[in-house]
């Protein structure tokens, strides 16, 4: 865990780092700031789709995910419950601020695979790289969204613990294909934050989340009836 220890201590710091920045960035320096984080979202976004999607073994699992994942996603109204939640603690648009830095620390393919190689290799390689990244990244976020963007720091220990734990559980039955497509996944919801920010089109992207626990549950329903 201490990959993960790392990567949390960069995001705290890299947040108080810029909400510091922040009392004294006027808004169009703030509003160009979005501009070149929806931009970073969106190359972030496709590169990793357009890195995992030839290494696809099931071309239309990715799209029956996103589907399932919208209607459970939908109708348990995961982002109104979040944006309440936020708004109870924070005026202004944390919410949206922090649903991205959620999407952009823990979606990313260093944040999935990372915990994965520590836990199976003992290399921290992927996750102090990933730390120096959301480093950036959350300096650039509390910028303009301010200090609450640290809060997503305890979702990526939450998140990369699991991984890590999960990993060490069943270690002899991770499937790289199961990587892959949540990867896939992982990436189109990064592209859909960053068109969010950039005020292209706004999508309900936690409303999408669900979409993750779908390649899971379908590789277990192949293992189990070995199809």
């Amino acid at each position: 865990m201490l990959g993960t220890a790392f990567n949390v201590l960069m995001i705290i710091l890299g947040s108080i780092i810029g909400s510091v920045f922040k009392k004294g960035i006027k808004n169009e320096y703030q509003d160009i700031l979005m501009n070149a984080m929806g931009l970073a979202a969106l190359a972030l976004g496709m590169n990793t789709i357009v890195q995992h999607m030839p290494d696809s073994k099931y071309p239309v699992l990715f799209i029956v995910s996103l589907a399932l994942g919208a209607l459970i996603g939908q109708k348990i109204n995961l982002e109104e419950k979040f944006n309440n939640l936020v708004s109870k603690f924070s005026k202004g648009n944390l919410a949206e601020g922090l649903s991205t830095a959620i999407l952009l620390f823990c979606i990313g393919s260093l944040s999935i695979l990372g915990p994965v190689e520590a836990a199976l290799k003992g290399d921290y390689t992927y996750l102090f790289a990933n730390g120096m990244l959301d480093f950036i990244t959350s300096i650039v976020l509390a910028s303009t969204f301010g200090l609450g963007i640290a809060v997503a720091a305890l979702v990526l220990f939450c998140w990369q613990g699991s991984i890590y734990l999960i990993a060490k559980l069943i270690e002899n039955s991770l499937n790289a294909d199961l990587m892959n497509e949540i990867s896939i996944i992982g990436g189109i919801l990064i592209l859909c934050s960053g068109l969010g920010i950039l005020g292209i089109k706004k999508i309900k992207t936690l409303n999408l989340l669900p979409a993750l626990a779908i390649p899971p549950l379908m590789f277990l329903i192949i293992f189990v009836f070995k199809l």
